[in-house]
């Protein structure tokens, strides 16, 4: 028993791999005739010649088929008229012969039957158009004392299979008269002397003498032979020509198509920078036109890239001069600026404003020409890249300096979410530094007195950080403008920062130049974010962010997230402890939580198969770090605890049951009330 168990639970398991072998094999088969029919429709959609060829074969095969058909009907209706008139006039000369045989005119005896036969052997096919026979007499005088349905010649078996409905029409043409007699045709099917199965043809039956009928049965083989033949001829002709037509029309497009490819490509090298191609002109037909009026474009904008090259040039090296020649003037100003400002509590009231007014529009033209001079070296392709192996986690905290001053003045502050481990990547720290001090003064300047939040995020490849503010957003076609440079959303608008309007111009080379993106988003009224991703290598692709571009929607409950949690991540400004009394302003490290924001990662491989180039976003139990900057009082942010805040150990759960550091960090309250 238990043999017969195992032999049958393995037959069941070679049963179910036998299935599971086969669907898979029907599975392989459709998704490889799905990938040729989407190879082919591809190639049918970028190909013209192939859509004309196709077209020509198509139509061609539709117009041969419908000009065949109608020939066929006219030459099958001749064939089939042709063998009627001959059938007719063999029956109408054999009826000439039975009614000048004589011995069926007289009256019916023991002889008459004899004499039945010997006109049947008389008539019957001796070559050419084949033929069956039967002499009969009418039904009414098939009996005494003739004692005979008739003698027939060529049909299958004694008696011939008249149908009635023939003998009838030739009963009433007989009561008719002599004078009536004519041939009844038939198209039906009999059996010949070849064979019991039918064959079809056209069957004659016409009266004559003193009660008596002759019969004809032409098949129509020979007829059929013909018309099969003619099909088969069409068939293949017709084939032939819609081929002969589609290689036709293959040649002609080609002709055409080949310039226009040429074009093609010769428009595509041009805008790669080759402007001294031309296309051969050959001929003065269409094409010929084409190709002249495709060189005479490419001349002039040859013309036009070197007038407007020369014209660049003189710019980028007046603006360099400028500025070079403005920083002699400029230092001697500043000279005595400094030495104004410095004893403008000596003078009155309306002179040291002057003095405070002019040393503040004195930085403000030193950033600028230092902003001019790294727009002309950008300009020049003459500015290089300092990379080392840097946190990024740390430079986020430390260029939040002067974004904090203006901040503190407007009563907000700047809230940073960053993962619990080190954001290790090559980067210039000079730039990137530049770039962040840039996105945090705008989001702080456009914020509307609310708060900010930065995020940082990384994976196998990229490192991003995105900084969210809640002003007044962008309008739709923005995202690019913004990065123009001296462009301004609202030009009324005061710059309370003294921005020179070429910070996010600076910044977008500036991440080019790590071959990285500096990508923005906005709604208006619900604030903006801008979104910068670097490689993790020098030279890096980049596949993907980890971070999104548009903030997503939280919603209470998700992922053991509660109500408070949810307005620490959601509401900007709630996330922050308490700032710690006295020392060096330090980031604190208010809390480690777990966001309900999705981190994003791309899967290189996963992006390298599927040509996909959007990030995809991964489950969203991320650990990171909120830390909030305290109000400045007088000096700028100090760099010595940042790398420690940031710092991280493995993840583990707190006393409160949410995660913490391994290391026992202490939360803001705690750190606050031990202070």
């Amino acid at each position: 028993m238990k043999g017969a168990a195992a032999a049958e639970g393995a037959s069941y398991r070679n049963l179910l791999a036998w299935q599971r072998r086969a669907a898979l094999s029907r599975s392989a088969a459709v998704t490889r005739s799905r990938r040729w029919f989407w190879r082919v429709a591809e190639r049918y959609r970028h190909s013209l010649q192939l859509r004309v060829v196709s077209a020509t074969l198509i139509l061609s095969a539709v117009v041969v088929t419908g000009l065949g058909y109608i020939l066929m009907q006219h030459l099958v209706a001749g064939i089939y008229a042709n063998m009627q008139q001959t059938s007719l006039s063999i029956a109408n000369a054999g009826l000439n012969t039975a009614q000048t045989s004589g011995p069926l005119d007289g009256p019916r005896n023991s002889s008459t039957r004899g004499v039945m036969w010997s006109l049947a052997e008389s008539l019957k096919s001796t070559g050419g158009t084949p033929y069956a026979i039967d002499v009969a007499p009418l039904p009414k005088f098939q009996g005494a004392p003739i004692y005979s349905t008739g003698d027939a010649i060529d049909f299958y078996g004694s008696k011939a299979k008249i149908p009635v409905a023939l003998t009838n029409d030739v009963v009433a043409e007989w009561n008719k008269g002599a004078a009536a007699e004519r041939p009844w045709r038939e198209w039906t099917s009999m059996a010949m002397a070849s064979g019991p199965r039918p064959v079809p043809g056209l069957l004659i039956g016409v009266p004559f003498g003193s009660g008596f009928a002759l019969y004809y049965f032409f098949p129509l083989a020979a007829a059929e032979q013909t018309v099969a033949s003619i099909q088969q001829s069409l068939l293949v002709a017709g084939i032939v020509v819609v081929f002969l037509l589609a290689a036709i029309a293959w040649l002609v497009t080609r002709w055409v198509v080949i310039p226009v490819r040429m074009a093609a490509q010769g428009a595509r090298r041009l805008s790669a920078g080759e402007l001294n191609l031309r296309m051969e002109v050959r001929g003065s037909d269409e094409l010929a036109a084409l190709a002249t009026s495709f060189n005479d474009m490419a001349a002039s904008l040859q013309e036009k890239l070197a007038e407007l090259e020369d014209l660049s040039q003189v710019q980028r090296q007046f603006v360099s001069d400028v500025s070079h020649e403005l920083r002699t003037p400029l230092t001697t100003i500043r000279i005595a600026s400094d030495v104004l400002y410095g004893s403008r509590e000596d003078m009155g009231q309306a002179a040291a404003r002057s003095a405070e007014l002019m040393q503040g529009q004195l930085e403000r033209f030193e950033s600028l020409l230092t902003d001019l001079l790294e727009i002309s070296r950008y300009d020049a392709n003459a500015a290089t890249l300092d990379a080392e192996p840097v946190d990024l986690c740390g430079i986020v905290l430390q260029s939040a300096d002067v974004a904090q001053q203006l901040a503190e003045r407007r009563g907000t502050k700047i809230e940073f979410r960053v993962p619990a481990e080190p954001c290790i990547a090559e980067i210039d720290r000079r730039r990137v530094e530049r770039i962040l001090r840039n996105l945090l003064l705008n989001a702080v300047e456009h914020g509307e007195d609310k708060d900010t939040v930065v995020t940082v995020g990384m994976d196998s490849a990229t490192v991003a950080v995105s900084v969210r503010d809640f002003g007044v957003g962008l309008r739709p076609g923005e995202e690019q403008l913004v990065f123009d440079r001296f462009w301004r959303a609202d030009p009324a608008r005061a710059r309370t920062s003294g921005g020179t309007g070429l910070g996010l111009a600076i910044a977008l080379e500036d991440a080019r130049l790590h071959g990285g993106w500096l990508e923005a988003w906005g709604e208006r009224g619900h604030g903006s974010v801008f979104r910068l991703t670097l490689p993790r290598t020098v030279g890096g692709d980049l596949h993907g962010s980890p971070l999104p571009l548009s903030p997503l929607p939280l919603s209470a409950g998700d992922d053991g997230i509660d109500t408070a949690q949810l307005a620490a991540l959601s509401e900007p400004g709630l996330a922050g402890g308490d700032p710690l009394a006295g020392g060096l302003h330090q980031p604190v490290v208010t809390d480690l939580m777990v966001t309900t924001e999705p981190m994003v990662a791309m899967d290189p491989l996963m992006a390298t198969e599927s040509g996909a180039t959007d990030p995809v976003v991964t489950e969203p139990a991320v650990t990171e770090l909120t830390v909030t900057l305290p109000p400045l009082a007088d000096a700028a942010l100090a760099n010595t605890g940042a790398a420690d805040a940031v710092a991280a150990g493995p993840a583990g759960p707190g006393p409160d049951g949410r995660a913490r550091r391994a290391d026992s960090q202490p939360a803001a309250s705690e750190v606050a009330a031990s202070g």
